[in-house]
């Protein structure tokens, strides 16, 4: 549930559209709508005040429609009246993101990290935004470290198999990392062929390595 209260202190091949995810107040859904900017995941504990709520809604709204300066404006009303919510930075990061306005992103989430330090959604933007930066063991961290935190949080497991495959080609353990995204959202077709394509490169460097040896 992203939308949490603190209580103690774009589109390329295999590459999630723009950067992730809307950290939406509703429902406890956290396995779909997890390859693109512009959908929600409807996330949020009951003791969220219901003014908080909508505000919420009317900036994620906002974001979904593609007007990104007004959901700006909304993120920034919602966070002054309530700064404790981490959620609210998470999605001005990726605002700021997809405006190409790096700095202020990485400042969006040093604030939601100092709130929660295992908000997944908070830590999969910063692996995102690391590995836009070439910095693929801080983006490897940041995702496990989203995982540990919530093991059925499906961006973070999708992210790690882009990684893995892409750029650490590891293509085991990136199998693995879209074996288990698959698991959690089920009817993800493409990654399903990605999937298939990944047995079959394991086996065969697998076999490869038999034959060396």
């Amino acid at each position: 549930m992203w939308l949490q209260r603190s209580t103690d202190g774009l589109a390329t091949w295999r590459l999630p559209l723009l950067a992730a995810v809307l950290v939406m107040s509703g429902c406890a859904s956290t396995g779909s709508n997890s390859t693109g900017n512009s959908k929600a995941q409807r996330n949020a504990p009951d003791t969220v005040p219901a003014q908080a709520l909508t505000l919420f809604e009317q900036a994620a709204a906002a974001m979904a429609a593609g007007d990104l300066v007004d959901a700006e404006l909304r993120f920034k009303e919602f966070l002054r009246r309530y700064p404790d919510y981490p959620g609210g930075y998470v999605n001005l990061a990726i605002i700021h993101i997809n405006n190409g306005d790096e700095a202020a992103a990485q400042a969006d989430l040093d604030a939601a990290l100092a709130l929660n330090p295992n908000h997944p959604a908070a830590l999969n933007q910063q692996g995102m935004l690391f590995r836009r930066n070439g910095k693929f063991i801080e983006a490897e961290a940041a995702y496990l470290k989203a995982v540990t935190a919530s093991p059925d949080y499906a961006l973070a497991h999708y992210n790690l198999g882009v990684l893995n495959e892409l750029y650490l080609q590891r293509l085991d353990y990136a199998l693995e990392n879209f074996e288990q995204y698959q698991s959690l959202v089920g009817n993800d077709k493409q990654v399903e062929k990605w999937i298939i394509d990944l047995r079959r490169r394991v086996a065969a460097n697998q076999r490869t390595a038999n034959v060396a040896e």
